[in-house]
């Protein structure tokens, strides 16, 4: 039955035939006369005629590296969540607060820590350091992998 379903009557057109004479789009089959794109093949579309191109003119600033780190952040107020007394990477990866144990962890001060923990980590920020300890705990770095 599929095969029999056709579109509706006028709702398809046939393709335009250039380049077959004069009677249709013969000759130049409206591509214009000379010219780059008369030929079939056009410059990509960012090439600008060859005047320097716009990443050239503009300003560079700044540093990018080459071999960037980046880190899973976790926040303060998502370790206070976690009912463990010393948390590492594992007890977080078990808890859905990172996604992979490949990738180094980051520790971030948003929130408030009440309880005494150990946190093992790859870095903290400073806040988090100090709000850690204020509360009787240990912020220990690991090395990264």
């Amino acid at each position: 039955m599929l095969f029999a379903l056709r579109p509706p009557h006028g709702a398809t057109h046939r393709k335009k035939r250039v380049g077959r004479g004069y009677g249709t789009h013969g000759k130049t089959s409206g591509r214009g006369h000379k010219g780059q794109g008369q030929r079939g093949t056009l410059p990509p579309p960012w090439f600008e005629g060859g005047q320097t191109p716009f990443i050239r003119r503009i300003p560079k600033r700044g540093f990018r590296s080459k071999f960037p780190e980046y880190y899973q952040v976790v926040n303060l107020e998502d370790l206070a969540k976690v009912e463990a007394d010393e948390i590492t990477p594992e007890v977080l990866y078990q808890n859905g607060l990172i996604k992979s144990l490949k990738e180094p962890v980051k520790i971030l001060g948003d929130g408030e820590i009440s309880r005494a923990i150990v946190v093992k980590a790859h870095a903290f920020s400073k806040s988090a350091k100090e709000k850690i300890e204020k509360a009787g705990g240990k912020a220990e770095i690991i090395s990264k992998k």
